[in-house]
């Protein structure tokens, strides 16, 4: 038996509409990490706040957060940390904004915003993870690894369009919702962390069953040998996913159907 990577995006994808594991979704990857096979999960996530999934699934599990700008081991050892150029992130952190839309960083420390957001915790109601309150004049522009806009797509588009001309290939620029903009360095995105994972374990792209359902899935879904899009997705994703295959809906624990037709469980 060739090992496999099944790899998987977390919100909308893995994990249920209420963001937690579904039951069947545990006991299936649990049986396929002891078949010999191996599990990645990938999320705009914090590492740390990822860790929580992969603890309750109880297999070891590696760890693409941040939208690929870190990669940890089962065991949590570092493998790759790739940061925002300082003054590009200087750039964003300045770029002016309507007052409604929050501005984030992610680096690996922890989670800093521009003010506080209550409601935005309920994402992370199973996790406890959480921010630290920063003025933008004292945001730290070192060890970035990624900047999130949070608010009024029109006025992301705004906020994208200017990041564009400030940057342009410097930045990776995508959404993991349409509230949701997320710009890490140029070449960083969860393809990019999957190739060098696959590389790491000495499999190929044919070895890869990745799922997903938003734009920021785009080239890790284009890098996997089968590429499964959820029913639930973006509605641009489907089609601009070579090969893929639509499954059913994250609510229903599809990731975990699917796998068990695949695999016989």
């Amino acid at each position: 038996m060739t090992p496999r990577l099944i790899v998987s995006d977390l919100d909308g994808t893995l994990l249920g509409s209420d963001h937690t594991l579904h039951e069947s979704t545990v006991e299936v990857l649990r049986a396929l990490v002891k078949q010999g096979h191996h599990v990645a999960l990938a999320s705009g996530r914090h590492y740390h706040d990822m860790k929580v999934f992969r603890d309750q699934l109880d297999i070891p599990a590696h760890l693409i957060s941040t939208n690929g700008a870190y990669v940890h081991a089962p065991d949590d050892a570092l493998l790759a940390a790739n940061h925002l150029i300082p003054e590009h992130a200087k750039t964003l952190i300045n770029l002016p904004r309507p007052p409604q839309v929050r501005l984030s960083l992610y680096r690996e420390g922890g989670w800093h915003i521009d003010a506080e957001a209550p409601q935005l915790l309920s994402l992370h109601a199973s996790t406890g993870f959480t921010y630290d309150v920063v003025p933008p004049g004292q945001m730290d522009i070192n060890g970035v690894g990624k900047v999130l806009y949070l608010g009024d797509p029109v006025a992301l588009k705004q906020l994208e369009t200017q990041a564009h001309d400030a940057h342009g290939n410097g930045l990776h620029i995508t959404y993991s919702t349409t509230d949701a903009l997320e710009i890490m360095a140029g070449g960083v995105n969860k393809g990019v962390a999957l190739s060098s994972l696959l590389e790491r374990l000495g499999l190929t792209p044919s070895d890869c069953l990745a799922f997903g359902d938003n734009l920021n899935d785009i080239e890790m879904l284009n890098l996997a040998g089968e590429a499964q899009v959820m029913a639930n997705a973006h509605p641009a994703l489907f089609d601009r996913i070579k090969g893929a295959e639509r499954i059913g809906h994250n609510g229903e624990a599809a990731v975990a159907e699917w796998l068990k037709q695949r695999f016989g469980l």
